[in-house]
């Protein structure tokens, strides 16, 4: 008999493909691959959640605590919500204000009607709206004189600026005048003042025409200015001539003529053996001229050489 007519009987081959079971079937192997998939993943999330059992509490927790702080910030923005508060109060409080504000407005609001109503109609104006006239006031006429600003900025010698200019009557003198300085009854060099029509007396050496070097003097000190003045003959005609004057320029301890402080600013005229000072400097200006009498200061000097002599 052949194998074939075995097999068709029912009973076993001896074959290799006989003996396969159903295990090693492909169905029967994708199968068991799904399933150990599938067991592996439930195996890992049991030890996930052995190793880790508290992350859900630790997302409970999470969202609480987001909870709490959208709490805190929306009683931050609301405080009448915050529980013990007194919400009536602020209620109260913010109403006043609202009012008092309302109450502002209405009567800027009227206020500006009023005055829009008065310039459309000024017959409807009360009469205290009117203002008073004032009563009329004497203006002061214009000035069209000479300032001196501009002289001021011009006026200037060596790069500085000079406080005094020369009236237009200014005149370089015929008469030859002299200063004869005396210092504690010390006869000094005589200075000759009539090449000029005027000499700036001061500490500022650089402008100065006559030097004064004491302290108490003001670097611009005084002015001694020759001046073409009128002035009436015997016979009543009416003459010119040029006379000296002096003034002083606004000095802190003053210009003195005789021994006696002039004014600031204004000018005096000079007569023959009048004396001059200024400050505290202890010299003595003399004035004269070359046909003036010279007898007192010849007399001071024939008084210093006797003195010299009986030294």
């Amino acid at each position: 008999r052949s194998p074939r007519r075995r097999s068709r009987s029912g009973r076993r081959s001896r074959s290799p493909r006989g003996r396969r079971s159903r295990s090693h079937s492909p169905h029967h192997g994708a199968v068991r691959v799904k399933q150990e998939r599938e067991d592996h993943c439930r195996r890992g999330n049991e030890e996930r959640k052995q190793r880790h059992p508290s992350e859900q509490e630790q997302r409970r927790d999470r969202s609480g605590d987001r909870d709490r702080h959208r709490e805190h910030s929306d009683r931050k923005k609301n405080p009448s919500d915050r529980p013990g508060t007194r919400s009536h109060e602020w209620d109260m409080q913010n109403l006043r204000e609202q009012q008092a504000e309302r109450e502002f407005y209405n009567e800027r609001r009227r206020e500006h009607r009023q005055g829009t109503e008065g310039e459309q109609h000024p017959e409807l104006r009360p009469s205290e709206s009117k203002p008073k006239e004032k009563p009329a006031v004497n203006k002061e006429k214009p000035s069209f004189e000479l300032s001196g600003a501009l002289l001021e900025d011009t006026n200037t010698f060596r790069g500085v600026v000079i406080k005094y200019s020369e009236p237009p009557e200014a005149r370089i003198p015929k008469t030859r005048w002299r200063l004869y300085p005396f210092k504690n009854d010390e006869f000094l060099p005589v200075m000759y003042i009539h090449r000029q029509s005027a000499y700036l007396l001061g500490r500022h050496r650089r402008i100065a025409d006559i030097p004064i070097d004491h302290p108490s003097c003001s670097k611009q000190h005084a002015v001694f200015q020759y001046r073409l003045v009128e002035y009436t003959r015997a016979d009543g005609t009416v003459g010119r001539r040029v006379r000296p004057y002096i003034i002083d320029l606004g000095s802190g301890n003053g210009t003195f003529l005789n021994n006696q402080r002039i004014e600031p600013q204004r000018y005096y005229e000079l007569k023959e053996k009048d004396v001059l000072k200024f400050g505290f400097s202890s010299r003595e200006y003399v004035l004269l001229h070359e046909s003036s009498d010279k007898s007192e200061a010849n007399a001071k000097d024939n008084d210093e050489d006797e003195e010299k002599e009986e030294e």
